[in-house]
């Protein structure tokens, strides 16, 4: 014993040592060595033993556990069956002797390493290794250490790791399945007994009348019987610790199992009853205020408790409640399980004299709001449409608890949760009556008394006249990222946008309601707005708000700030007055237009954007952003505007005519470098949506719109800011290039519209143009930088005129490239000077690309020809190579940018740019794919498989001639293969990409194969089913094999279903025999069984689960055979 003595007392030495704050990291690295080789020597587990029993050291138990948990996981099978059975019996004893001495974290893990070797040997070498941990549950002495056990055998053989083979974790989960029954009922068992033994039976006094606790009568409806209302109005029992302890451990076991087992009559109503008695601990305020009148640390901590037992009920009822799957016979308990819930709910928002919803919600624990929303949530997306059936279910009165719950959230983030729960009910309802278009009347009628309730709060919640002191505390400065709609905004934003999104949900339904709700709030805030106008006096440096007073200013901030907000709803509202319902709702929608024009024209006459105020950190942006978002509302119409167009265009247009020009008045003054930014882009916003979406003809000739053409095209005038000046020139070449609505072809006037149009663009690119002359000869640094400024101004216009027309009409398109002839002319000419400045080239680029994708057709074959050619001569090897290799990302954008420029050239019909096939293919192959092949980087990589991708896709004749009359005369189609060897390059770049670890180009290029297989038969083409069908199939199961790209299994697997099918006779035969020959780190027997495993199966699921089957057991057998002791024999 010496030995093991001196071991354990050098252990615990180097243990100290290794966790001492002076120890170097060398000599940590030392210690793990030593500690390593120590675990790796056959019989050190005996060491181990002696250690645990031995030493009150919590860092040498965790290592001997450790080695113990690493002999029973990698190396049990080569452990002799002698050592099993002493080790199977020695742990659970010392389990027993020292559970309550332990510290906890040893316990678990000791637990753990028992339940790994239950997981390797039960039931046949240890039987009784569940029957051992049902008689430590039953025993009241050792009841927790049992549900420990459970809970840990329940994470780890009902969902095992992959070190088991496919059968192993099947028998597994038939065991224990087996044993379900058994373990729920002694579960059940356990939380009635402790709530019986501790509840208080006593006559207790009848509440007072005061305390309004009579909400017994929609209990009763929920219940539908007064003996379960009766007990569930039962005082909730006070627990001792012990006894709280083993609920929450009793719970957390039932959520775990709940979380894998299906639903089935197993789940008893008694079991159901039980989790919600405990589901009320999370409700009870009581606990809480025990604990603060006490004011003892233990009764605090006894508090918590209590509410941890209600947060772990609650998880169970959500784990039960997020199957979708519902067994017919288990309908009835979901329905008990809801009334429960809602008896809860009422609970929670119940008024009385002593609190107030609010208070009550902010005295229950966090958690136990979240868990409870999570169910609300869950019972709205999942099964409201199956309860809503149930005559005794009434949904109205649920609905009335829900709007409390919202309403009386202590969190923003509680109460953004429950409107994403009213979002997902409107969206039940919305599409309920689509569907439902008998009984649509008596739907709404059900519903319509809560849902402009719904409007009528969420509305006065985005208002700080009612909500002031919520909504001050939101952030307005900060931008977050919002996951959900990709784009980042504050607090504030998302506030008001999900607000928004209900109230439009709302107004879909309830068109008429919610407009009648929402206008007459608009209406006031308005008043106040264009009162604004007598308090505005001249003073020496120009207009002065003359309204000082603190209280005024305050006020005038809030009435601001909540027309911003109603304006934002106004404008969010627009699609729902056009389209079928545009006459019905017409008057409606021409007074929300004629407010808007008129407050708009108010803002820029009195120019309130510039006018002093008393608090002009405050007042002034709010004045910026009431005018910023009236432009904004009225930019929402345009598509209304556009309707009111085609409607009124032949008889009476004065109203429109006097819309449009008003709105005009409104906009020009704005259009100035001297204006607020946020308000200039509103204000071009605006201009740009009535040029584009309304067109009325008459814009041309509106003193306004001249005034903006000659301020553009002004040499001398200050430019814009860069966005603005895009903005206003896109809205001027689309008053000139868009057909007119309602107009025959004879009357559009294109002759004199085309010729505005070319000055107007000689007049945005003389600069530029001029450019051509000097580009040739060597520049100075400073003309550099000028002259890379014009080249990004101009180029930016004129990309964004192309883009804005590229869906257009032929003859808009035909006048837009005459007018930018000579300008892609010069830039063609520029471009080979400003190959080494990869910002330029980047974005001349992007201009030749939007040119490629809007107008090739009118540039016409010849100059695309030479555009393309001079493209292919200016990308060498060495100047890709440079692009790619030395300037970082803009070099690499470059380059893929010109890639996407030869995909749109690849996908042209016809023969016109065939003949590029042969260069385009080579520029990919020989240039651009060495350069990128090696690198780990994604770059380039995405765009140019894109490439190829088009190349075979648009091109497959090139490849593959197919003629009609070979195929009449032979019954089959074997096509004549052209270009094989480029073919066969590409092939094999495709299968280079999937060894590599990038998970994207790996998932696109497998859609790309797939792709082509479904349109042009990719895997049965003869040149693929010879040489590289099984190459494919070989380099995706090696994939799976080593777990590379895990997320995308089920795309895998369907690929290699799809290739194996051309020919499943050869892949039966001979593929999967060679593939398991290959295979290393296996035997030949466990080869034959991984064979015998693999049922010759044809059709898809049975396919995939093979695969999959055959995947995991491979592994394991690898795991397996690198744990056995070096020498071992296997027969």
């Amino acid at each position: 014993m010496a030995s093991e003595e001196a071991s354990l007392r050098a252990l615990e030495s180097l243990m100290t040592e290794f966790f001492h704050n002076c120890t170097t990291n060398e000599r940590k690295r030392e210690i793990e060595e030593l500690l390593n080789n120590f675990a790796q020597q056959i019989g050190a587990w005996r060491f181990c033993l002696y250690f645990l029993s031995s030493t009150r050291n919590d860092y040498v138990m965790m290592y001997s556990l450790t080695v113990f948990e690493n002999l029973i996981n990698k190396m049990w099978l080569g452990v002799p069956s002698q050592d099993k059975m002493e080790i199977r019996s020695c742990l659970p004893k010392l389990l027993l002797a020292h559970h309550k001495t332990l510290p906890y974290f040893i316990r678990n893990k000791l637990c753990k390493v028992i339940v790994d070797i239950g997981r390797q040997d039960w039931p046949m070498f240890y039987h009784d290794f569940f029957t051992n941990i049902l008689q430590l549950i039953q025993s009241p002495v050792t009841t927790p250490l049992g549900l420990i056990m459970l809970k840990t055998t329940s994470e780890e053989l009902a969902c095992p790791r992959e070190d088991l083979s496919v059968a192993r974790k099947e028998e597994l989960r038939k065991l224990l399945l087996d044993q379900v029954q058994t373990v729920l009922g002694l579960l059940t068992g356990i939380l009635e007994s402790i709530w019986d033994k501790h509840s208080v039976t006593a006559a207790t006094p009848p509440p007072s009348p005061s305390s309004g606790e009579s909400g017994g009568d929609l209990l009763s409806s929920l219940l539908q019987s007064p003996s379960a209302a009766k007990l569930l109005n039962q005082p909730i029992p006070i627990l001792d610790t012990e006894s709280e302890y083993i609920c929450s451990l009793a719970l957390e076991c039932l959520a775990h199992l709940f979380s894998w087992i299906p639903l089935s009559a197993s789940i008893t109503p008694s079991l159901l009853t039980t989790i919600f008695h405990f589901a009320r601990f999370g409700c009870d305020t009581r606990a809480r205020k025990m604990s603060s009148v006490n004011g003892s640390s233990q009764n605090s901590v006894l508090g918590q408790e209590r509410g941890r037992l209600g947060i772990l009920a609650m998880s169970c009822i959500n784990e039960l409640m997020s199957k979708n799957c519902v067994p017919m016979e288990f309908e009835e308990y979901l329905l008990r399980m809801f009334q429960q819930t809602f008896y809860l709910l009422q609970k929670i928002t119940k008024e009385n004299n002593a609190h107030t919803v609010k208070s009550r919600l902010e005295e229950l624990d966090e958690s136990y709001i979240e868990k409870f929303t999570d169910f609300l949530r869950l019972f709205v997306s999942v099964h409201l449409r199956r309860i809503e059936s149930y005559s005794q279910f009434p949904v109205v009165e649920f609905l009335a608890l829900l709007f409390k719950y919202t309403f009386h959230q202590p969190t923003h983030e509680g109460y953004f949760s429950c409107l994403d729960i009213w979002t997902l009910f409107l969206d039940y309802l919305t599409s309920k009556i689509k569907s439902r278009l008998a009984d649509k009347e008596a739907v709404f009628n059900r519903y319509e008394d809560a849902l402009v309730l719904l409007l009528t709060e969420v509305l006065n919640r985005i208002q700080f006249r009612y909500n002031q002191a919520q909504l001050e505390e939101l952030d307005d400065e900060t931008l977050d990222d919002d996951v959900r709609n990709r784009d980042l905004q504050t607090e504030w934003q998302r506030y008001l946008r999900q607000s928004l999104e209900v109230v439009a949900k709302v107004m879909e339904l309830l068109p008429t309601h919610a407009f009648s709700t929402l206008f007459p709030v608009l209406q006031d805030n308005l008043e106040v707005y264009l009162g604004l106008q007598q308090f505005v006096v001249t003073s020496g440096t120009g207009h002065r708000l003359n309204i000082t007073a603190e209280n005024d200013c305050r006020r005038l901030h809030c009435s601001l700030r909540d027309l911003s907000s109603l304006l934002q709803a106004v404008g969010r509202l627009a699609e729902y007055f056009i389209g079928d319902v545009f006459a019905a709702r017409f008057n409606d929608a021409l007074t929300v237009v004629e407010r808007l024009v008129k407050v708009t024209l108010y803002g820029s006459q009195i120019k309130l954007y510039n006018i002093e105020t008393a608090v002009p950190s405050v007042l002034k942006p709010d004045l910026i952003d009431v005018h910023a978002q009236s432009l904004a509302a009225l930019q929402a119409y345009s598509h209304w505007l556009a309707q009111f167009y085609s409607e009124v265009h032949r008889q009476n247009p004065e109203q429109f005519i006097s819309l449009v020009s008003t709105a005009l008045e409104a906009i020009t003054p704005l259009i100035s470098s001297k204006v607020q930014e946020k308000l200039l882009l509103s204000a071009c916003h605006l201009l740009v949506s009535l040029a584009t979406t309304v067109r009325p003809v008459f814009l041309i000739r509106i003193p306004a719109v001249q005034k903006v053409f000659n301020r553009i095209t002004d040499t001398s005038a200050q430019r814009l800011p860069d966005k603005a000046q895009v903005l206003v020139c896109r809205a001027l070449s689309n008053v000139l290039l868009l057909p007119w609505p309602n107009l025959p072809e004879s009357e559009q006037q294109w002759a004199v519209r085309s010729t505005n149009h070319a000055s107007l663009i000689s007049a945005l690119t003389r600069e530029y143009r001029h450019l051509k002359s000097s580009a040739i000869l060597p520049q100075r640094k400073v003309r550099l930088e000028d002259t890379k400024v014009i080249i990004h101004q101009t180029l930016s216009i004129l990309e964004d005129t192309v883009e804005s027309i590229s869906g257009e009409s032929t003859k808009s398109r035909q006048i837009c490239y005459q007018s930018l002839q000579e300008s892609v002319q010069v830039s063609l000419a520029l471009f080979p000077a400003f190959i080494h400045q990869s910002d330029v080239t980047d974005e001349m680029l992007s201009f030749f690309l939007t040119l490629f994708q809007g107008l090739r057709v009118q540039m016409g074959v010849p100059f695309t020809e030479q555009i393309i050619q001079t493209f292919l001569n200016m990308f060498t090897r060495e100047q890709l190579a440079e692009s790619i290799l030395h300037e970082g990302s803009t070099g690499c954008r470059v380059v893929e940018k010109f890639l996407k420029i030869l995909q749109v050239v690849v996908q042209e019909p016809g023969q016109v740019f065939k003949p590029f096939l042969p260069s385009i293919i080579s520029l990919c192959m020989e240039q651009v794919y060495p350069i990128i092949a090696e690198r780990s980087s994604p770059d380039v990589k995405a765009e140019l498989f894109e490439l190829l991708f088009r190349v075979l896709h648009h091109n497959w004749r090139y490849f593959f001639k197919s003629s009609v009359l070979a195929s009449v005369q032979r019954g089959i189609a074997e096509e004549q293969m052209e270009n094989e060897a480029q073919f066969s390059a590409i092939m094999q770049a495709f299968g280079q990409s999937f060894l590599q670890p990038d998970i994207h180009l790996f998932k696109q290029n497998l859609f790309y194969l797939e792709t082509l297989n479904t349109k042009q038969k990719l895997y049965h083409k003869k040149i693929f089913r010879t040489t590289m069908l099984f190459q494919f199939v070989n380099v995706l199961l090696q994939v799976l094999v080593h777990k590379s790209h895990d997320l995308l299994q089920e795309e895998i697997g369907i690929a290699i279903y799809n290739m194996a099918s051309v020919d499943f006779d050869s892949f039966y035969s001979a593929f999967l025999t060679e593939f398991l020959a290959s295979c290393d780190g296996v035997d030949s027997n466990q080869k034959n069984v991984l064979g015998r495993n693999f049922k010759m199966d044809r059709d898809l699921p049975s396919f995939t689960q093979n695969v999959h089957r055959l995947v995991n057991d491979l592994r394991y057998y690898r795991l397996c055979n690198d744990s056995l002791p070096p020498g071992t024999v296997k027969l």
